[in-house]
């Protein structure tokens, strides 16, 4: 591993990889993955995305039986909406 050197400055200069390459992302946050235009939330936090609104809404319903006081929503990336998963009136 390299080490960081400082310039007369003060500042440090970005350290440079084994191959002689500068870090690819110095953040060090990971590239988002491509959705699908459906995207489960549950409490606001995407979850995954589909390609479809029944299957979305399909997982949505299963989640909220399973845990009814958590907020399950589907965002439609298309169209800029999201509605709201609730249980039906039994």
């Amino acid at each position: 591993m390299a080490l960081r050197q400082t310039s007369k400055s003060g500042t440090k200069t970005p350290s440079v990889g084994e191959a002689g390459e500068a870090p690819s992302n110095p953040s060090g946050q990971a590239k988002r993955p491509e959705t699908g235009q459906f995207q489960l939330q549950v409490d606001r936090q995407t979850k995954v995305s589909y390609g479809s609104y029944e299957a979305a809404e399909r997982a949505g319903v299963a989640i909220k039986q399973s845990h009814p006081i958590v907020q399950v929503s589907v965002y439609n990336a298309g169209e800029g909406s999201t509605k709201i998963i609730e249980l039906p009136d039994a």
